[in-house]
């Protein structure tokens, strides 16, 4: 598939043409593509699509498709943003990490928020652990069980220094909020126990009055 015939076929109505033609970009990259595949993830509706447009955008120069990415954030349009955040994740430059405001870790949408907060794991550096767990917790209950497995994941991946973070959620007024912030942290101490034993578990927990950290 030629450079000029892939980037028709990022168009086609048939979900598996789209999917050859990010392949034959990302395997032949050439720069002068990149806006196109980043417009292209704005709009893609079907993820295995989105996914190796994600692909291609890593094949390709970061001097060229960091800025591209970086405007998306900007978007008003919720995938737009979702996508560039996911391709950041997977590109882990860290000069993007000043993109990743707060504005977008709280961002309305769950799929954007979701990406912004495996992005900023990702992109955080040394020292900024701590400060990124205090904006994480403030989204503690939101959501269903996928965004609040993935918050979970997210501060677990920051390691120990959530400890006193979720535990300063412990008198939150919010019992769903207080359930979280308990399950993460015993996600933290047992990774293998899963989100959902977890979570029922806490919501018991803060039922029954408690908070989960007495007598620690």
């Amino acid at each position: 598939m030629t450079a000029m015939r892939a980037l028709q076929g990022l168009e086609d109505g048939r979900a598996s043409v789209r999917l050859r033609a990010a392949l034959a970009v990302g395997t032949t990259p050439d720069p002068r593509f990149v806006g196109t595949l980043v417009e292209r993830c704005a709009v893609e509706p079907e993820f295995f699509v989105r996914d190796m447009l994600t692909w291609a955008l890593t094949r390709h120069p970061v001097s060229v498709t960091l800025p591209e990415l970086l405007r998306e954030l900007r978007s008003e349009r919720a995938q737009a943003r979702s996508q560039a955040l996911h391709t950041l994740s997977k590109i882990g430059d860290r000069r993007a990490w000043p993109a990743i405001t707060r504005e977008l870790l709280c961002d309305a949408d769950d799929e954007v928020a979701r990406s912004a907060w495996r992005a900023a794991v990702a992109l955080v550096p040394e020292g900024g652990e701590h400060g990124l767990a205090a904006v994480l917790a403030t989204q503690l209950g939101r959501g269903g069980r996928e965004t609040q497995l993935s918050l979970s994941r997210a501060l677990v991946a920051l390691g120990d220094v959530i400890v006193p973070v979720l535990g300063a959620v412990a008198a939150d007024p919010d019992r769903l909020v207080r359930a979280h912030a308990l399950a993460t942290e015993r996600l933290l101490r047992e990774p293998d126990i899963g989100f959902g034993f977890a979570i029922e578990e806490a919501k018991r927990a803060v039922a029954l009055g408690g908070s989960g950290h007495e007598g620690r």
